[in-house]
Formats: structure tokens, sequence, C-alpha cells
């Protein structure tokens, strides 16, 4: 079961909350890791912040926007 190009996904935005749907070893992270999406780079690829428990930022890299997942933490109105 894969979240990509599922129907009720939309893709990421500035400010977002996204996971990491791969790891990047290069910027140290791994699947799963959560930041948020601070500048949209193009239609394909994102600038996303990851940051510790107190808000300083450990990582600062440039993702696809299919590699992301948008986290929700709202229960959509039915």
């Amino acid at each position: 079961m894969t979240q990509k190009g599922s129907a009720n996904s939309k893709p990421p935005a500035v400010l977002d909350v996204v996971a990491v749907l791969t790891a990047l070893p290069a910027e140290g992270l791994l699947r799963g890791q959560v930041g948020t999406v601070v500048e949209s780079l193009d239609e394909r690829a994102v600038l996303v912040e990851f940051s510790d428990d107190h808000g300083r930022a450990y990582a600062v890299a440039p993702c696809a926007r299919s590699d992301l997942l948008v986290l929700h933490y709202i229960p959509k109105a039915a």
C-alpha cells in the first residue's frame, strides 16, 4: 500500500508538514522523517527544512514532490 499518486493526495505546498517517503542518505535523513516545506523550487521539487524538538534545523534538503507525503492533523469534514 502506497500513498504515492493517491486520489486523495495533494502536492506539497509551502508550509505543509511532510514526511519523506525515501531515505536521503547524503542529507542524513531516514524514510519517514518529518519536515516543513519552506520553498517551492519548481513544479517537481520543494525545499524542506527538518528541525529538532527545539526548532533548530538539522537539515535543509531539496525533495521531489513525489517523494513526500503531506501530513494532516485535523480530520477532513465529512
